[in-house]
């Protein structure tokens, strides 16, 4: 029985109470464009409409395929907001309206969106929380690729940096979560039938993402996405299940913009696998201070101290001229169990040099009983 002080006893029922307020959330994962993602969403809402169900489509990008288009017909949709950016007329989900005649349930395609400037949210998946706080229910849908911890493995996978994003807290929030899944030939097949794109795209396509060895990797990381998120919903949901210890996790990094940015996203697979809290650590020494080092390179810390808040970080920046020091003092206040740190990029010279500093680290996290994982 865990016993509560009367302000934290009243503030854990109030959390109780947002909680059973929420919208439920539901998130279609695909690997790619043209798995059928809004096809499956519209397929429930019609299903939803037969039963009663007042549900409607918020936005659905059909892309004018046929099946598509086919499926939204019938189904109640919320006008679209038009707005004027740079010359051109462009359309918005209207967020307002879907909150004034909130609906039970409400269909939000393309989750990683980036809104016009001048939206009330800078992207889609925000406009999703604020429905949810609302107690709308929503039914949404994103591809692999979008999610900000895989960033750079799409990228090493398909040759193609994705620029929008939602952070892994986002999905971490759903409800359920359901993957689409077809084979890499069932997935080419649509492509060269003009299912996915216009035949002046299909060559393009086939080029990049719909490569035979890219579809493969990209399959296999959502497959992965689902798997994770479940095992959490089983963890979370499941009373009397055998429980490990509760993990807490330190990522480390330096002003090394791309070491850091590399830490950072792999962290935080890592921390999502295990439903852990986790931290970002930045020594400073004396030769890192912000009125040391470059200010390009300040400013690339500052943008991946964002980016660890934005997948779910708590960052702690810290002066102290012993690295080491300063990461196990970290450890022992915290009660971190797992250690990440960069894989050095050093000469053989400086490795020699640097062992002292590092079987130093070894030893006192030794001490701590944490686990030290060196990321390449």
């Amino acid at each position: 029985m865990i016993v509560l002080g009367k302000d934290q006893n009243a503030e854990h029922f109030l959390d109780l109470i947002k909680k059973s307020r929420r919208g439920k959330f539901k998130v279609y994962i695909g690997m790619s464009a043209g798995v059928g993602k809004s096809y499956r969403m519209l397929q429930e809402a019609q299903s939803l409409l037969k039963n009663g169900i007042d549900v409607k489509v918020g936005f659905v990008e059909t892309h004018n395929r046929a099946e598509t288009v086919a499926l939204a017909e019938g189904l109640p949709t919320v006008p679209r907001r038009k707005v004027f950016y740079k010359g051109k007329e462009l359309e918005e989900m209207d967020l307002q309206v879907i909150l004034n005649l909130h609906p039970e349930v409400v269909l939000v395609d393309e989750l990683a969106h980036t809104n016009v400037p001048g939206s009330k949210n800078e992207k889609r998946w925000q406009d999703v929380l604020e429905i949810l706080d609302e107690g709308i229910n929503v039914i949404s849908a994103v591809n692999i690729q979008h999610i900000e911890s895989l960033n750079k493995v799409v990228k090493e996978v398909t040759g193609i940096e994705v620029s929008e994003r939602i952070p892994d807290n986002v999905l971490k929030q759903a409800d359920e979560v359901v993957n689409i899944d077809l084979t890499a030939d069932e997935l080419i097949a649509r492509l060269k039938e003009g299912k996915i794109y216009t035949q002046d795209k299909i060559e393009l396509a086939l080029q990049n993402f719909f490569k035979p060895e890219s579809i493969l990797q990209l399959r296999e990381l959502a497959l992965k996405e689902v798997a994770g998120q479940i095992e959490r919903k089983v963890e979370m949901e499941l009373p009397g299940r055998v429980s490990f210890r509760h993990e807490k996790i330190l990522a480390c990094i330096s002003s090394n913009d791309e070491a850091a940015k590399t830490v950072i996203r792999k962290t935080a697979r890592l921390a999502n696998y295990y439903n852990a809290k986790w931290w970002v650590l930045y020594v400073a020494t004396a030769g890192e201070r912000a009125d040391k080092i470059p200010l390009d390179k300040q400013r690339h810390l500052i943008n991946n101290f964002k980016l660890a808040t934005e997948l779910g970080a708590e960052v702690i920046k810290m002066n102290e001229q012993n690295v080491a020091n300063g990461i196990v003092k970290t450890v022992e206040e915290k009660g971190i169990t797992t250690v990440c740190i960069g894989k050095p990029h050093l000469s053989l010279v400086k490795i020699i040099l640097a062992t002292n500093v590092f079987n130093q680290l070894l030893k006192k996290l030794t001490s701590t009983n944490s686990d030290l994982i060196i990321m390449s």
